[in-house]
């Protein structure tokens, strides 16, 4: 396993490590003559711990050492995490402008149903997009991100659905010569989770996108901008076996009686537990976005 180098006290580290994977602590890093990829994760998703567990895990399939730094909004500030996580291991925007960066994940965001201008921290957005436009080596976008960026980027829209799409859907790859799905198999499987989508007609009237993937139920799968310096997923292969769970059972205490989770319980009973079909095209499409779109490309001295 390659070493990600974090904050030693996060508590993703110790669960990572009980799965065996290889975090690097602060000595040990600095001892080694090698200069790690910095990148930064901008976590707008509501449970920020959570989310912090599965895109380590999924950085953590390379054999690239990484330092990693974990961004807030600075004009918005959620609810679902405490302020003591988010003071100890949080970094503001403004605390990392004057750097640069060789990647950047941006991801998703429960605010897809709003236009992008009515979201709290958007003109922070997009003055993150824009400053990693000129510091940032390659940039990756998942879910509301994706489309946010698509938006703000290359005047593509985003649209509702009927109703909400959330399941583990077959897609199609459409270029494997394309260094992003290098190894992917034919067709694959990854989950999405989502009120709102944009349409393949729309990218692939854009000279500068390139659409890599595609599912006949869910869409739009994965796209690049600018040669992979944007990468776009709009789905969440990073999630966990369980998270379509917590969703859905979050949403039935809600009262919002949603639809069973396409393809993800066993005979379809949300009683059992899902199996896990996703995770190694997603380890491979993480380590592909490392490995030619930020260290391949990034320069040595940043």
């Amino acid at each position: 396993m390659p070493p990600i180098k974090i904050n030693d006290n996060l508590p993703a580290k110790i669960l990572l490590e009980e799965e065996n994977i290889f975090l690097m602590d602060k000595d040990r890093a600095d001892s080694q003559d090698i200069r790690p990829l910095k990148i930064a994760i901008l976590n707008l998703m509501p449970l920020k711990e959570d989310t912090e567990v599965q895109l380590l895990r999924c950085l953590s399939n390379s054999a690239l050492q990484l330092d990693v730094s974990l961004l807030k909004t600075k004009t918005y500030v959620g609810k679902n995490t405490s302020t003591a996580h988010l003071d100890k291991f949080y970094y503001h925007f403004e605390d990392i402008k004057d750097k640069k960066l060789d990647g950047l994940i941006i991801t998703g965001a429960p605010v897809e149903q709003m236009d992008f201008e009515e979201v709290a921290y958007w003109d922070e957005l997009v003055e993150i997009m824009d400053w990693a436009d000129k510091n940032v080596t390659s940039t990756l976008h998942i879910c509301w991100g994706a489309q946010a960026a698509l938006y703000h980027k290359y005047g593509i829209n985003k649209y509702p659905m009927e109703e909400k799409l959330s399941g583990i859907y077959n897609h199609n790859t459409l270029d494997r010569r394309e260094p992003l799905v290098r190894g992917f198999d034919d067709t694959f499987l990854a989950p999405h989770s989502r009120y709102t989508t944009v349409y393949e007609e729309d990218i692939n009237k854009n000279k500068e996108l390139k659409l890599l993937a595609t599912s006949d139920e869910a869409g739009v799968f994965l796209a690049i901008g600018r040669d992979g310096k944007d990468v776009f997923v709009t789905g969440h292969p990073e999630y966990d076996r369980m998270t379509l769970d917590y969703e859905y059972h979050r949403d039935m205490k809600k009262g919002l009686n949603p639809n069973i989770i396409k393809n993800y319980y066993v005979n379809d009973d949300p009683s059992t537990r899902p199996v896990l079909t996703w995770r190694a095209h997603s380890n491979l499409l993480y380590s592909n976005w490392l490995n030619y779109y930020v260290y391949q490309k990034t320069p040595y001295e940043l």
